[in-house]
């Protein structure tokens, strides 16, 4: 007997636009609550999605030349978002952000957006991706080892509002 076949989402990345950043933001809100909550406090979450989403602040880096943001579209609606930017006087891009929602983690796109990134630092001749990664987010540290990258320095960085990030930064050649 045939077994029918298994779902696969389909999902591709576009840019993001200025008339994306309510649904980011609703996005980004979901997926930090859902996944942080475990990892750092409810205060730290809803200071660092004010700080790293207001919607003046996405607008802005929109229309910088030098740094970008990408959407993940599954079957046409947001699943997932990056943004990386090339950091200055130095042939590295930094991965500032790659979140996928969970109900569509483990499925590849994640590999799809890091590929995209990828390909934008080879086209900006940057040689190295550097990412900051919580130590205590066991299943990033994970996914993005699986990617080919490797802890480089261990940080404590303020980020102001008595909150701090105890982050690794990863690297990898691309």
């Amino acid at each position: 007997m045939n077994e029918p076949p298994i779902f696969q989402p389909v999902g591709h990345i576009k840019p993001l636009t200025a008339d994306d950043v309510a649904s980011l933001r609703r996005l980004a809100t979901d997926i930090w609550h859902a996944h942080y909550a475990r990892i750092i406090s409810s205060a730290q979450i809803e200071y660092m999605l004010e700080h790293r989403y207001n919607e003046a602040l996405v607008r802005s880096e929109l229309r910088r030349e030098d740094l970008w943001w990408d959407k993940l579209l599954v079957d046409e609606c947001m699943a997932g978002f990056s943004s990386y930017f090339v950091i200055a006087d130095a042939p590295v891009m930094k991965l500032d952000k790659l979140y996928v929602h969970g109900r569509y983690q483990r499925k590849g796109f994640g590999g799809l957006m890091l590929r995209r990134a990828c390909e934008t630092a080879r086209n900006k001749n940057c040689r190295t991706l550097r990412l900051t990664v919580n130590k205590r987010n066991d299943a990033a540290v994970a996914a993005y080892a699986k990617h080919g990258f490797k802890v480089t320095a261990s940080i404590v960085q303020d980020i102001g509002g008595g909150f701090v990030m105890d982050d690794f930064v990863m690297e990898r050649t691309v």
